[in-house]
Protein backbone atom coordinates (compact mmCIF):
# COMPACT_ATOMS: atom_id res chain seq x y z
CA UNK A 1 0.00 0.00 0.00
CA UNK A 2 1.22 3.30 -0.91
CA UNK A 3 1.95 5.67 2.27
CA UNK A 4 -0.72 8.54 2.53
CA UNK A 5 -0.10 12.16 0.59
CA UNK A 6 -0.11 13.42 4.92
CA UNK A 7 2.60 11.24 5.51
CA UNK A 8 4.65 11.61 2.67
CA UNK A 9 4.56 15.60 2.59
CA UNK A 10 5.28 15.52 6.45
CA UNK A 11 8.30 13.49 5.70
CA UNK A 12 9.47 15.95 2.62
CA UNK A 13 8.70 19.37 4.50
CA UNK A 14 10.71 17.39 7.85
CA UNK A 15 13.25 16.93 5.60
CA UNK A 16 14.03 19.62 4.19
CA UNK A 17 14.07 21.36 7.23
CA UNK A 18 16.56 19.54 8.01
CA UNK A 19 18.19 19.94 4.96
CA UNK A 20 18.31 23.51 5.41
CA UNK A 21 19.88 22.88 8.67
CA UNK A 22 22.40 20.44 7.45
CA UNK A 23 23.37 22.67 4.80
CA UNK A 24 23.39 26.00 6.90
CA UNK A 25 25.17 24.82 10.21
CA UNK A 26 28.10 22.69 7.55
CA UNK A 27 28.50 26.49 5.76
CA UNK A 28 29.00 28.33 8.48
CA UNK A 29 31.21 25.38 10.53
CA UNK A 30 33.41 25.57 7.19
CA UNK A 31 33.48 29.46 7.03
CA UNK A 32 33.27 31.47 10.16
CA UNK A 33 33.70 28.83 12.45
CA UNK A 34 37.14 27.69 10.34
CA UNK A 35 36.76 24.00 11.26
CA UNK A 36 38.04 21.05 8.45
CA UNK A 37 35.43 19.66 6.22
CA UNK A 38 34.79 16.52 8.09
CA UNK A 39 34.41 17.63 11.62
CA UNK A 40 31.69 20.56 10.26
CA UNK A 41 30.31 17.73 7.73
CA UNK A 42 30.17 15.16 10.72
CA UNK A 43 28.14 17.89 13.38
CA UNK A 44 26.37 19.26 10.59
CA UNK A 45 25.00 15.72 9.73
CA UNK A 46 24.32 14.65 13.46
CA UNK A 47 21.99 18.13 13.85
CA UNK A 48 20.30 17.71 10.66
CA UNK A 49 19.55 14.15 11.90
CA UNK A 50 18.72 15.20 15.23
CA UNK A 51 16.10 17.93 13.34
CA UNK A 52 14.58 15.14 11.11
CA UNK A 53 14.03 12.86 14.42
CA UNK A 54 12.15 15.55 16.28
CA UNK A 55 9.93 16.76 13.64
CA UNK A 56 9.11 13.24 12.21
CA UNK A 57 8.64 12.69 16.10
CA UNK A 58 6.30 15.58 16.55
CA UNK A 59 4.75 16.03 13.72
CA UNK A 60 4.30 13.03 10.90
CA UNK A 61 4.74 10.23 13.02
CA UNK A 62 3.49 11.71 16.55
CA UNK A 63 0.73 8.63 16.54
CA UNK A 64 3.94 6.20 16.86
CA UNK A 65 5.57 7.79 19.99
CA UNK A 66 8.48 6.03 19.90
CA UNK A 67 10.29 5.93 23.52
CA UNK A 68 14.16 6.05 24.69
CA UNK A 69 17.37 5.84 22.83
CA UNK A 70 16.70 2.87 20.78
CA UNK A 71 14.23 5.00 17.73
CA UNK A 72 16.92 7.75 17.85
CA UNK A 73 19.94 5.45 17.30
CA UNK A 74 17.91 3.43 14.47
CA UNK A 75 17.04 6.55 12.70
CA UNK A 76 20.61 7.91 12.91
CA UNK A 77 21.45 4.33 10.91
CA UNK A 78 19.04 4.40 8.65
CA UNK A 79 20.38 8.01 7.83
CA UNK A 80 24.11 7.21 7.34
CA UNK A 81 22.58 4.29 5.59
CA UNK A 82 21.11 6.79 2.93
CA UNK A 83 24.47 9.06 2.70
CA UNK A 84 26.46 5.84 2.13
CA UNK A 85 23.68 5.25 -1.04
CA UNK A 86 24.80 9.24 -1.85
CA UNK A 87 28.64 8.26 -1.35
CA UNK A 88 28.17 5.24 -3.35
CA UNK A 89 26.46 6.86 -6.66
CA UNK A 90 29.35 9.31 -6.70
CA UNK A 91 31.48 6.57 -6.15
CA UNK A 92 30.50 4.72 -8.84
CA UNK A 93 30.11 7.40 -11.50
CA UNK A 94 33.52 9.50 -10.52
CA UNK A 95 35.56 6.65 -10.54
CA UNK A 96 33.80 3.68 -12.15
CA UNK A 97 31.98 5.61 -14.67
CA UNK A 98 34.60 8.43 -15.15
CA UNK A 99 32.39 10.80 -14.98
CA UNK A 100 34.25 13.64 -13.30
CA UNK A 101 32.96 16.70 -14.24
CA UNK A 102 31.27 19.03 -11.99
CA UNK A 103 28.21 18.56 -13.41
CA UNK A 104 28.59 14.53 -13.37
CA UNK A 105 29.26 14.76 -9.45
CA UNK A 106 26.31 16.74 -9.06
CA UNK A 107 23.63 14.94 -10.68
CA UNK A 108 25.09 11.47 -9.41
CA UNK A 109 25.52 12.77 -5.66
CA UNK A 110 22.87 15.21 -4.99
CA UNK A 111 20.57 13.81 -8.21
CA UNK A 112 20.47 10.23 -7.81
CA UNK A 113 22.16 9.92 -5.11
CA UNK A 114 19.64 11.95 -2.91
CA UNK A 115 16.75 10.22 -4.89
CA UNK A 116 17.37 6.93 -3.74
CA UNK A 117 18.50 7.91 -0.38
CA UNK A 118 15.51 9.46 0.30
CA UNK A 119 13.52 6.23 -0.69
CA UNK A 120 15.91 4.44 1.95
CA UNK A 121 15.15 6.99 4.57
CA UNK A 122 11.56 7.00 3.93
CA UNK A 123 11.35 3.48 4.28
CA UNK A 124 13.62 3.08 7.14
CA UNK A 125 11.83 5.52 8.86
CA UNK A 126 8.31 4.29 8.71
CA UNK A 127 9.09 0.50 8.95
CA UNK A 128 11.89 0.39 11.86
CA UNK A 129 11.86 3.28 13.68
CA UNK A 130 8.15 4.88 13.73
CA UNK A 131 6.19 1.62 13.78
CA UNK A 132 2.80 1.90 14.02
CA UNK A 133 -0.12 -0.38 14.19
CA UNK A 134 -2.15 -1.41 11.15
CA UNK A 135 -5.26 1.48 12.11
CA UNK A 136 -4.33 4.84 12.42
CA UNK A 137 -3.82 6.54 15.21
CA UNK A 138 -3.13 2.42 17.16
CA UNK A 139 0.44 2.42 18.99
CA UNK A 140 0.04 -1.29 19.45
CA UNK A 141 3.00 -1.77 17.58
CA UNK A 142 4.90 1.23 18.40
CA UNK A 143 8.83 0.47 20.00
CA UNK A 144 6.55 0.21 23.47
CA UNK A 145 3.74 -2.06 22.04
CA UNK A 146 3.87 -5.44 22.09
CA UNK A 147 3.07 -6.54 18.52
CA UNK A 148 6.77 -5.62 17.10
CA UNK A 149 6.06 -3.34 14.24
CA UNK A 150 4.40 -2.76 10.68
CA UNK A 151 3.89 -6.66 9.36
CA UNK A 152 3.59 -6.06 5.81
CA UNK A 153 3.92 -2.19 5.68
CA UNK A 154 6.45 -2.64 2.42
CA UNK A 155 5.67 -5.40 0.65
CA UNK A 156 1.43 -5.08 1.29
Amino acid sequence: MVAGRRELLGFAAVGLLAYAVDLGLFTWLRGPAGLGPLTAKALSFVAGCSVAYTGNALGTYRHARPRGLRPYAVFFAVNAAGAAVQLLCLAVSHYGLGLTSQRADTVSGAGVGMLLATVLRFWGTRTLVFRTGTGTGDTTGSWTGASGGRVGSWTG
